[in-house]
């Protein structure tokens, strides 16, 4: 009983937790009393456990209860401990096995992307691509992905340090024509790689957000023209969007993108 009674104290405490971090100003122990349909005192008890704890704090002036501090230490913490490899991997390899084609992880770095992890899938398909190697972001969907979300002066600036040079005949390297592909790919949430960099290879690929909402990293899925055709794409385009935000949340990301 006793037990039951303990563990029923540490629901009622994430429960107000959960309560009070709704609230940017905070509320008071009436406001909560009558969410959570139980007593004030057994309010007042279990808040003051957590303002010893640090993990909720009352305004001097208000009387009203907000989160502590003790959050940020243990989410810093967190996101310190994140690895961006490990907490994609479990979704990549769905998509793998769902698709048996060619996955890529990257990772964006002084105007280039860097692969991270690639899993062949089933299918035979030769491609440059190998963990470790740098490529251009203007003509793969990785690329795209990551650069319709920086800030337009960075992009800028890889423009113009990087350029747009020809890879393959469909290569975009147009300016215009390339910053309204950009502004496309962040309107839709997905891009695409129509044999841009390597003939006879379609990709598709989602950008991954971190816990500030910043791009960070990108998803990519690749085959052959004859297996990635237009309708295939259509397909693929939900379950892309999906992994991207599935993995995204892993990596804290819950609000508006920046």
């Amino acid at each position: 009983m006793e037990r039951e009674n303990m563990v029923k104290s540490v629901s009622r405490a994430l429960d107000i937790i959960n309560i009070v971090g709704l609230k940017k100003d905070g509320l008071g122990v009436t406001d909560i009393s009558k969410q959570m349909d139980i007593n004030k005192s057994s309010v007042f008890r279990i808040l003051a456990t957590l303002v010893r704890y640090g993990y909720i704090e009352q305004d001097e002036e208000t009387g009203r209860y907000k989160l502590g501090y003790k959050f940020l230490e243990i989410s810093s913490k967190l996101l310190e401990s994140i690895d961006l490899r490990a907490e994609a991997r479990p979704f990549l390899r769905e998509l793998e096995k769902e698709t048996n084609e060619v996955i890529h992880l990257v990772v964006y770095d002084q105007g280039e992307v860097v692969y991270i992890e690639k899993l062949e899938g089933n299918e035979t398909l030769r491609m440059h691509s190998k963990v470790g190697k740098r490529a251009p972001m203007h003509c793969t969907s990785v690329g795209k992905a990551i650069l319709a979300h920086l800030p337009s002066s960075e992009v800028a600036d890889i423009l113009e340090r990087k350029g747009l040079p020809v890879h393959t005949d469909y290569t975009i390297t147009d300016r215009d024509t390339f910053l309204q592909e950009l502004a496309g790919v962040k309107h839709k949430g997905y891009a695409l790689d129509l044999e841009e960099n390597e003939y006879g290879i379609r990709c598709i690929a989602v950008p991954i957000f971190d816990h500030l909402g910043k791009v960070s990293a990108a998803i990519s899925l690749s085959g052959p023209t004859i297996r990635m055709t237009d309708e295939r794409l259509e397909q693929l385009k939900p379950r892309m969007m999906k992994i991207g935000k599935q993995i995204s949340g892993r990596l804290g990301h819950s609000g508006p993108i920046s």
